[in-house]
């Protein structure tokens, strides 16, 4: 079984250069802590506009992702360790190739659900001082993925996380990411997704206003002539 590696919690603190408030900067907890429908007890969001709510109450990122920014970025590879990236759950043996949007989780004595894929934003950028580390995130899908809450609870490091339900058809997290960020996805496949149970409102309304843009941009489909022959 795969166990939590560790569990973050942070306030809200001044991101440089600019000092912007941000969420970001998360400390391991040591012991459980409890989980409710906003989130983990002692965690914070600088823009809840963006952030937090109960559809994304908990953020997971993969541990195995690290290894792909030091890789890509080198010279910051010592900054990109498990909790830099602002999560407050880390595990290794999940990621956004084996996460299917709707999944529900048991995490110790909670019960979760994955709601959507995380949407990078400049604030890593700035984290890291790294000005490319967004775009990479975004164009390899390893931003991670919110939950809402099912059942609440304490959660701790140690706690077993098993999958316990999984839709009929499962879409995975990197495939709704790629699919809609296509430059000329089907619309048939989105409109299939958006009904993924589990899957966040906002994420609905964003594959919503794909598909009505690319119905009212994008040419319909020519049906073959028939020359006479």
């Amino acid at each position: 079984m795969t166990r939590i590696d560790a569990v973050y919690v942070g306030g809200i603190r001044p991101l440089p250069p600019e000092g912007h408030p941000s969420g970001i900067f998360k400390q391991e907890v040591s012991g459980p802590v409890r989980l409710g429908p906003e989130g983990l007890e002692g965690d914070a969001q600088a823009d809840r506009r963006v952030h937090g709510g109960p559809w994304k109450a908990l953020h997971h990122y993969a541990a195995e992702n690290y290894a792909r920014l030091a890789a890509a970025f080198p010279d910051k590879a010592a900054l990109f360790v498990p909790g830099s990236f602002g999560e407050n759950l880390s595990t290794a043996g999940w990621d956004e190739d084996t996460v299917c949007v709707g999944d529900v989780f048991r995490i110790g004595a909670a019960t979760v659900q994955v709601s959507q894929p995380r949407q990078p934003c400049w604030k890593l950028n700035h984290k890291f001082g790294e000005e490319g580390l967004m775009r990479f995130v975004a164009e390899h899908c390893v931003a991670g993925w919110y939950y809402r809450v099912l059942a609440g609870g304490p959660i701790a490091a140690g706690d077993g996380f098993a999958l316990v339900e999984r839709a009929a058809e499962p879409v995975t997290l990197r495939h709704l990411w790629f699919t809609f960020r296509a430059h000329r996805p089907d619309t048939d496949e989105l409109a299939q997704m958006r009904e993924a149970p589990g899957l966040s409102p906002n994420w609905v309304q964003k594959l919503d206003e794909r598909i009505a843009w690319l119905k009212q941009n994008l040419p319909s489909p020519q049906p073959p002539s028939h020359g006479r022959g």
